[in-house]
């Protein structure tokens, strides 16, 4: 099936679901229409380019008969002229349509989970993950996400030791991703009396939110305890016992959470963790598997890996794994991750087509 084909079968599925959208029967059974509205949202945009696809095409044809078959030479010259822009046109888009037609990961229309942990650094490292979480959440507000605080450690002197958050918007995972690693940052600290750049991390994991229908966890392997929520240096902020512990036994995983004042909405969001990191352990095995399929840099699991530096002196961002280097710090510290995050899309996506055929 050669690319056209399968452009034309899918602009078919969607005329379909188009069809089926203007049904009275299904639009009665809401939960029906709003799946087969999803779909038809998903496959707009490859109905659109197929459209124009099939447009230049056409004018491709017309002006190459054009050439064969009229004389007059300054309509010939214009001909030459439309082949040559179709051309440059139409390979600009077969390349757009072998992108939207790579096989999506499911995962990437769910909510994320983000962990930030100070690492080597002491103090600055946990003003560090502070920075990252202000940006991460900075970055959500100006995608109209939401986002919520599960669990926290603050540093002695600011920022966090770790904090655990969600972040709830359509594509959020499949957005922030490749924010998975270990970020450095190069900067005076407001401690150092001699002026001199010290150097510090803060590991960062992203993952998938998982639903019940994800991974099914027992009542009788979960493990747990409450105790009273703590603020910072450790001083208890309530006499209640509101935050809530949960040990999953089959894996020893621990998830704790405190953010709520209500022990009934801190399981609840401790459970939504828990499962999601049980659901993470299959997870990474695909994410394994696939950088074992083809040497992507962009998409590895290791998440010890360094992936980036934040430059405070020189101004500078860069990302070790794409060599790609931004002179604007503070606007990325502001939550202006739109060019890295687009960059590391670009060359995943570039990545998959070396690797993947999209079509015979």
């Amino acid at each position: 099936m050669n690319l056209l084909d399968k452009l034309e079968d899918l602009y078919k599925k969607y005329l379909a679901l188009q069809e089926k959208l203007n049904d009275p029967v299904i639009i009665q059974d809401i939960k029906k229409f709003i799946s087969i509205n999803k779909e038809y949202k998903e496959l707009e945009p490859i109905a659109n380019a197929y459209l124009n696809y099939k447009k230049i095409l056409s004018d491709l044809a017309a002006s190459k008969d054009i050439l064969i078959n009229e004389k007059d030479e300054e309509l010939r010259m214009l001909a030459r002229a439309e082949i040559d822009e179709l051309s440059r046109k139409k390979e600009i888009l077969e390349n757009e349509i072998k992108i939207l037609l790579l096989p999506a990961d499911p995962q990437d229309k769910k909510n994320a989970i983000i962990e930030i942990r100070a690492g080597t650094g002491g103090d600055e490292a946990s003003l560090f993950a502070g920075d990252l979480f202000r940006m991460y959440t900075r970055y959500a507000e100006k995608n109209k996400w939401k986002y919520e605080v599960v669990d926290f450690t603050e540093g002695t002197k600011g920022g966090f030791k770790e904090i655990i958050f969600n972040i709830i918007g359509d594509h959020a995972y499949g957005t922030l991703k490749f924010e998975s690693g270990v970020h450095r940052v190069q900067r005076v600290p407001e401690t150092e009396a001699q002026g001199r750049i010290h150097t510090s991390a803060a590991s960062v994991v992203v993952f998938p939110e998982a639903d019940e229908f994800d991974v099914e966890i027992k009542e009788n392997e979960i493990k747990k305890e409450t105790f009273c929520s703590s603020g910072h240096g450790g001083q208890s902020v309530n006499t209640t016992y509101s935050a809530v512990r949960l040990t999953h036994i089959p894996t020893g995983i621990v998830v704790s959470c405190q953010d709520e004042r209500s022990q009934i909405r801190n399981f609840e969001k401790a459970l939504k963790i828990l499962r999601s990191r049980v659901f993470e352990l299959e997870y990474k095995k695909y994410l394994d598997n696939i950088a074992k399929q083809r040497k992507t840099m962009v998409s590895t699991g290791d998440r010890s890996a360094k992936i980036r530096t934040y430059n405070f002196p020189q101004n500078r961002v860069t990302d070790h794994r794409i060599g790609l280097t931004i002179y604007n710090l503070q606007s990325i510290m502001d939550g202006n991750l739109d060019e890295l995050i687009d960059a590391l899309q670009i060359a995943e996506n570039a990545e998959k087509l070396k690797t993947f055929e999209i079509y015979e």
